[in-house]
């Protein structure tokens, strides 16, 4: 990348397309502790973008599972005892391994679940915090209007709260809404494409989780990880409203499409942009 705080485009749509490239050539082995609501559709995503997904969420292999992983996703949508357990063993078996680790807080703010996330912080700094800006804000000590998993704050509220949330914990904050903005120490990109369906189909938001982590397990910039992740859902989003009549058949859609996007146009058509200045 060019030199501190800048981000050349041209430069950024090539890595992007690479990092799909080399996605599907490695097909990154991604441990998901995610939600009982999205998992299906998680594991469909990952396969389809060139992934190979394990849904290992149980507190006696998460730890080990998680040194041999490619990638972790901890998402907090529907945290029982022992996944909560699992999650921070998983986080343990990630640092002894310097595997990346994705958060995905989803409705934090809710007391224990909110404990979950920062305990699992406490022990090793995540590659990649993927949260709607409520959740960017209760993670960073900052009120937050939110129901449930839904955001009732803007994105542009949140970017005092993600930058903390950088210093803090040295890692890469992306946050998602209409326009998804992906910081680090030193950059600061966004990303426009996508499409309002993804909001209508449960699941999409912490497919992106488990996607995120993906391809922090092929690409060691995690702001670049970060950035493809959010380009090729959204790309594919697009391409999937495109020949759908509603969300039913845009999900399905979606999947075919993550399938079907050729790297070169999720780095041109992924609506990236450079807003670190």
């Amino acid at each position: 990348m060019p030199a501190k705080g800048v981000v050349d485009m041209t430069e950024l749509s090539n890595l992007v397309a690479e990092s799909v490239e080399r996605l599907r050539r490695d097909r990154p082995l991604v441990q998901c502790l995610t939600n009982i609501v999205v998992a299906n559709f998680t594991a469909n995503v990952l396969l389809s973008a060139g992934a190979v997904p394990a849904m290992v969420d149980n507190s006696e292999e998460s730890e080990e599972f998680a040194s041999v992983a490619d990638g972790v996703l901890v998402n907090t949508g529907t945290p029982y005892r022992e996944t909560a357990e699992a999650m921070v063993a998983a986080v343990r078996g990630a640092a002894s391994s310097n595997t990346p680790w994705v958060l995905d807080p989803v409705g934090v703010g809710m007391s224990w679940r909110t404990q979950v996330a920062l305990e699992a912080l406490h022990v090793a700094a995540p590659a990649v915090i993927r949260a709607n800006a409520s959740e960017v804000l209760t993670l960073a000590g900052t009120d937050a209007s939110a129901r449930g998993p839904e955001a009732g704050d803007g994105v542009e509220d949140a970017l005092a709260s993600a930058a903390q949330l950088v210093r803090n914990h040295g890692c890469v904050v992306a946050i998602s809404g209409p326009v998804d903005h992906i910081i680090d120490a030193d950059r600061h990109v966004t990303v426009s494409s996508g499409h309002e369906w993804m909001t209508r189909v449960t699941g999409v938001g912490c497919s992106l989780g488990a996607l995120t982590a993906a391809f922090a397990g092929v690409q060691n910039d995690y702001l670049i990880a970060a950035t493809s992740a959010t380009a090729m859902l959204c790309v594919a989003a697009e391409r999937a409203a495109e020949r759908s009549v509603g969300p039913g058949a845009f999900a399905q859609a979606l999947v075919d499409e993550l399938f079907l996007a050729s790297p070169d146009e999720v780095g041109a058509r992924g609506g990236l942009r450079d807003v670190s200045a």
